[in-house]
């Protein structure tokens, strides 16, 4: 299989996900990967402990009406969210009107009067057997569901939450000390987002300010809020999370911060703003250095590079950062090599030991798809690399929209 586009990258393994190519968010764990479809409704396991020859061994699907987009697996457990299939849904046909505005509003949770047709919560799995996930509990919310979660291990794990009441996705720490019944210990929220408690957002209309999800590294949580920006919480105390700062760079620049890596043995934080419109439409998305030694006070050092060896704006689909590899516990970490997805623009790795001056350092771009997955009105055939995880060894597992799984080796210095 021949990419588009490749230097110091190398395909060793492709998947089409036993006929369901679409895939969001991946963990590769004990030698397997579990993979959360986009559209096709449910998740999916692959033995890739050959990763020439990965290999479909289940298939979960999920509820009527609901996403399971995002997951993560650590020890023995597998966390999958459940959430409203808001792509599915006409209200959402144009992607402008699911990535501008209060969410919750436009979803009809914003007042609690919508009926829900569609399963909200977290659903907890067990993974003794890592080939066969066997579901053991679930975290029931009360609104549109859940988005993403962070959870590496023990007692606490941290989502993003659209409740009954709020114009979107809150912070809320859930406890998993029995992990057959999660509950929820604490919430956090920007001033302005809780409707139901007689707030009112103080900016402006068509501004999404809803959390993509948090990274959390010891007791600070590093918060993406989408058009928001960055917010970093203290969360030593579960039940009650508590703002250590709040950073937003939009306007200038176009919002959507979707990722927030702290590199704690450096002092940096590298933080993603996702590009959510065809043509840059929504602007120059950029992946930002920022210095974390005074954490009340991060600042901008410098960002990545963008892709240049095409013209990626004009072409179909989203140009820009989408997803970065999280370095969690168990799988590749460095604070030198950041591993991203570009959309239209494939997979980027980026040197950033000089951390004032990031450099590309590998890219590949898949071949088209063979087929369009995306069942939204106007979308084309077009890769769309989504997530981006690598594992102990090294190896690259990416996601598409529509694609399949690529398992990439990086051949670079």
């Amino acid at each position: 299989m021949k990419p588009d586009y490749a230097r110091n990258l190398r395909i060793v393994g492709w998947s089409d996900q036993d006929g369901c190519p679409d895939g969001m968010q991946l963990m590769v764990h004990r030698g397997y990967a579990y993979i959360a479809h986009m559209f096709s409704k449910g998740f999916i396991v692959l033995d890739v402990r050959d990763p020439t020859k990965p290999r479909t061994v289940a298939y979960h699907p999920a509820p009527p009406n609901t996403w399971t987009i995002h997951l993560q697996a650590h020890d023995d457990l597998l966390l999958v969210i459940h959430a409203k299939d808001m792509f599915a849904a006409a209200e959402f046909a144009d992607e402008r009107a699911y990535y501008q505005g209060q969410l919750g509003k436009a979803v009809g949770t914003a007042e609690g009067r919508r009926a829900r047709d569609w399963s909200a919560g977290l659903a907890v799995y067990d993974l003794s057997r890592p080939e066969a996930p066997r579901q053991i509990g679930f975290l029931p919310v009360d609104g549109g569901g859940i988005h993403r979660c962070w959870y590496t291990g023990g007692r606490w794990a941290y989502v993003s939450a659209l409740l009954d009441g709020f114009t979107d996705y809150i912070f809320v720490t859930v406890d998993l000390a029995d992990p057959a019944q999660p509950r929820e210990a604490g919430r956090w929220w920007i001033p302005g987002m809780h409707l139901a408690g007689g707030e009112r957002p103080s900016w402006p209309e068509a501004r999404r300010y809803g959390l993509h999800h948090a990274i959390v590294h010891g007791d600070t949580a590093y918060a993406a809020w989408r058009d928001a920006g960055l917010v970093v919480l203290d969360v030593a105390d579960r039940s009650a999370p508590r703002l250590i700062t709040h950073r937003n760079w939009s306007p200038p620049f176009g919002g959507g911060t979707h990722n927030a890596l702290p590199l704690p043995d450096r002092d940096l934080l590298i933080v993603l703003d996702e590009a959510v419109l065809d043509h840059q439409e929504d602007g120059v998305k950029h992946v930002w250095v920022f210095d974390n030694r005074e954490p009340s006070n991060p600042v901008s050092i410098a960002t990545f590079p963008q892709p240049t060896e095409a013209d990626y704006a004009s072409r179909p689909g989203h140009f820009g950062p989408h997803n970065l590899h999280e370095n969690r516990p168990g799988s590749f970490i460095s604070s030198e090599l950041i591993f991203t997805t570009w959309q239209n623009a494939g997979v980027r790795v980026f040197d950033i030991r000089n951390p004032y001056r990031p450099e590309e350092v590998g890219a590949l771009v898949p071949p088209p798809p063979a087929r369009l997955m995306d069942p939204r009105p106007g979308r084309e055939k077009v890769i769309q690399s989504a997530d981006v995880f690598v594992d102990s060894a090294g190896l690259i597992y990416c996601t598409d929209y529509s694609a399949g799984l690529y398992i990439l080796e990086f051949d670079g210095s």
